[in-house]
């Protein structure tokens, strides 16, 4: 259970950090307690599992990321966690999924990559599919951005 303290604190935390050197003083100010007890309280919340992580949405065409692409793997399900590791930590892989396979759906992990042209993308794919041996996979690529949120719990 979270206290009030720990409500606001997360609150604060959901949304886009101010671009400052020290953006957690202000969300401290705002919640009635120190910077250093507000970010103790992050590290606790963290700790306490409440907070599985804390990253960062990278607004990928600002930044001349003009292409991206879920790459679905067929990935032979003994196989299924080494992969995961080996894709996730490639640099141009930003998320990493595994869901199960459906009856006429046989893809079974998913990396979302980004590029700046569809060749490029398909560039990644390639080099990703050599580190890991598996030859089935396709790219689906995205055409409109709908939504990209982080999720407000409080």
């Amino acid at each position: 259970m979270v206290d009030s303290i720990e409500k606001a604190v997360i609150s604060h935390i959901q949304g886009d950090l101010s671009v400052q050197p020290r953006p957690f003083a202000r969300m401290a100010q705002a919640v009635g307690i120190t910077e250093e007890e507000f970010i103790s309280r992050v590290r606790r919340l963290k700790e306490k599992g409440i907070i599985r992580r804390f990253g960062a949405t990278l607004r990928h065409q600002e930044a001349g990321f003009s292409a991206n692409a879920m790459v679905a793997w067929e990935i032979p399900e003994h196989e299924i966690d080494k992969t995961g590791r080996i894709l996730s930590e490639h640099k141009s892989v930003s998320h990493c999924y595994y869901r199960a396979p459906q009856r006429d759906w046989p893809y079974s992990l998913y990396t979302m990559i980004h590029g700046s042209s569809r060749d490029e993308c398909h560039r990644i794919a390639a080099q990703l599919s050599r580190a890991i041996d598996i030859t089935e996979y396709a790219l689906l690529f995205s055409e409109k951005e709908f939504k990209k949120t982080s999720m407000e719990y409080f």
